[in-house]
């Protein structure tokens, strides 16, 4: 059971619901400064953000296993290579979906909020309909920014309703092109077999070269939502926040430059390590931000 357990994580790559988790985190930070802090809150936030990613990423495996074990790359995640069964993955997705939906009943205890629960279902939906972006439009690296965009987003109207939400929408819209961005960069790898199998993606359909662009573009838009968070956010978010913006751009420069047509080898390098420093970093940076306001 623990080694089943194991495989489970494993599968939906749990250590990277940190990509998510802080920007959701951030925006219940600022919301927080005009409404009393609750702990049950943020269980809640913690719940939802986890179980939500879980059913996304376990979907996602049950709807791509074919495609996995046809691709080298991917032939040996858990499913197509028999280490978990779909019935198994499939059982853990809907405990999982069941689990998301009970969480927001947390946010009706502690603030009469009925918002998260009414709109619980056409989240799931959402971000699950993601993994079938790809068989029809190049713009699936969008759609998986949007379902991330959600999380800022959801986070906020757990809280404070649809009550000052240009910060949320500003911080989710720089979730969703910092997103966009990287799985751009992802997607490289896979150009060629997207090709062959009649998929979509920004790197099948424009190439390697404009694709990295294409990245570099949603990443300069990301930095300059970021700022534009910095001069409407309220309360205002002041010196510290900006000195972090500032330190993002450098991160991105050099997640750029660890990637080039002809040489993608340092792919995995760029998406999941200096990204994660990202998402922790400006985390961090809010919080700072906030507590020296305080």
């Amino acid at each position: 059971m623990l080694g089943r357990v194991r495989s489970l994580l494993e599968m939906i790559r749990f250590s990277h619901t940190l990509f998510a988790l802080p920007f959701a985190l951030s925006s219940a930070a600022i919301a927080w400064t005009e409404r009393p802090f609750h702990w049950l809150d943020l269980v809640g936030i913690l719940l939802c953000m986890v179980l939500a990613r879980s059913v996304a990423m376990a979907f996602n495996r049950l709807a791509d296993r074919h495609l996995d074990a046809h691709n080298p790359r991917t032939a040996m995640r858990h499913l197509p290579s028999g280490q978990l069964s779909v019935g198994t993955v499939l059982a853990f997705t809907v405990v999982c979906a069941v689990g998301f939906v009970a969480s927001t009943l947390l946010f009706i205890y502690t603030s009469n909020n009925y918002w998260p629960l009414i709109l619980s279902v056409p989240v799931l939906l959402f971000i699950c309909a993601y993994s079938y972006t790809k068989r029809f439009t190049s713009l699936a690296h969008f759609w998986l920014g949007a379902s991330l965009f959600l999380a800022p987003v959801a986070a906020w109207i757990a809280l404070r309703g649809f009550e000052g939400w240009l910060t949320p929408v500003l911080l989710g819209l720089a979730v969703l092109f910092w997103v966009a961005g990287f799985d751009i960069l992802y997607a490289c790898q896979d150009a060629d077999f997207d090709r062959k199998e009649g998929l979509h993606s920004v790197p099948a359909r424009l190439g390697v070269a404009r694709s990295l662009r294409v990245a570099a573009a949603c990443h300069a838009v990301m930095l300059a939502l970021l700022l534009a968070l910095w001069w409407v956010a309220s309360p205002p978010l002041g010196s510290i926040f900006l000195a972090g913006v500032l330190v993002v751009a450098v991160l991105l420069l050099y997640e750029h430059s660890l990637v080039r047509p002809d040489d993608l080898s340092r792919v995995n390098q760029a998406f999941f390590q200096v990204n994660g420093v990202i998402s922790l970093g400006l985390f961090a940076v809010v919080l700072l931000q906030l507590w020296l306001r305080r």
